[in-house]
């Protein structure tokens, strides 16, 4: 991402997952590890039931989340709440980035120039411990959590982070130059880093390796492959290139609705061939495979986008 539409002073997320709320009364005394900094994220979900968790989404309590490190624009301010746009994620309900409420401590102010760095590290591991020079572990971080590069070590690369300099396993990390962004890959790759995935619960709103929502997998494993693609699966359907239902390839997003394609947009997957799709389903499931024919899905498929571009190597 660019910072041109920020000031001298950036805010940036200073928990490993800060989430997105729909309003600062949204969080329940139940969500306590995930408002507080630093967040505990496992314990979180570990803590919630299936009945908790889908009320999520029931009660419209969860827009969206944040990894560590990633800027936000503060809009207001109310108590101990920041209303905030996310402008790394693209949406219709806010031209600026995706919009809702993040508790003020889970932010923290950084000087943009520390952030405009020629070299970028994004997790690659599932987690990754963020360290201190000493190399003792102090934060759990998730999955495609980017942070600037300040110099390379043999075995570590030194980043910025919200609270200084900090230290990341060589070996969990991609880098790449700030100004591309990540390399773009062939569809394939989306499904096999998706893939890595396999099992891990479905979240409402989730954006990490702690728990994905449906478009928020389908962001990640774009993201993770060199392609940012709008939040939410309606805006996704909206955006990318128009795919024939009928003919769709691996790496491309399979959209579907309600009243048997008709109505609402609600779900997205990906394709991964063979009739098969990869997706995160729902509360109470885990991200799997499974073949479209005979279940609710072939009845609701409604379109199909792909934003992969085959590469080089792929030709």
């Amino acid at each position: 991402m660019t910072f041109d539409q920020f000031s001298d002073d950036i805010w940036v997320t200073a928990v490993q997952v800060a989430t997105v709320w729909t309003s600062p009364a949204s969080p329940r005394t139940i969500d306590r590890h995930g408002v507080t900094n630093p967040t505990d994220i496992d314990k979180w979900i570990a803590g919630l039931t299936y009945e908790t968790t889908v009320a999520l989404t029931d009660e419209d309590r969860v827009q969206t989340q944040l990894l560590y490190g990633e800027p936000v624009i503060i809009t207001e301010t109310t108590d101990e709440w920041a209303h905030v746009v996310i402008p790394s994620q693209s949406s219709i309900k806010d031209e600026r980035g995706y919009p809702g409420w993040v508790p003020l401590a889970q932010l923290e102010r950084v000087n943009k120039s520390d952030w405009e760095r020629a070299m970028s590290a994004a997790v690659s591991d599932k987690y990754l411990w963020l360290e201190n020079e000493a190399g003792e572990k102090i934060r759990k971080l998730s999955y495609m959590t980017i942070l600037p590069v300040i110099h390379e070590t043999d075995d570590r690369i030194c980043v910025a982070t919200p609270h200084g300099t900090r230290f990341l396993p060589r070996k969990g990390v991609q880098l790449f130059h700030s100004q591309q962004g990540l390399p773009k890959q062939p569809g394939e790759q989306l499904i096999a880093d998706g893939k890595r995935h396999l099992g891990l619960s479905y979240f409402w709103g989730g954006m990490s390796a702690f728990g994905y929502d449906c478009s928020g997998f389908a962001y990640a494993m774009h993201k993770a492959n060199g392609y940012i693609i709008p939040r939410d699966a309606s805006d996704q359907a909206r955006d990318g290139e128009v795919v024939p239902i009928e003919a769709p390839q691996p790496g491309d997003l399979l959209f579907f609705a309600y009243e048997e394609g008709k109505g609402r947009l609600h779900h997205v997957g990906f394709y991964c061939g063979d009739g098969k799709m990869l997706h995160s389903p729902q509360a109470g499931k885990g991200i799997e495979i499974i073949s479209i024919k005979g279940t609710k899905y072939e009845k609701e498929l409604c379109a199909a986008r792909r934003y992969w571009e085959q590469t080089e190597e792929s030709q």
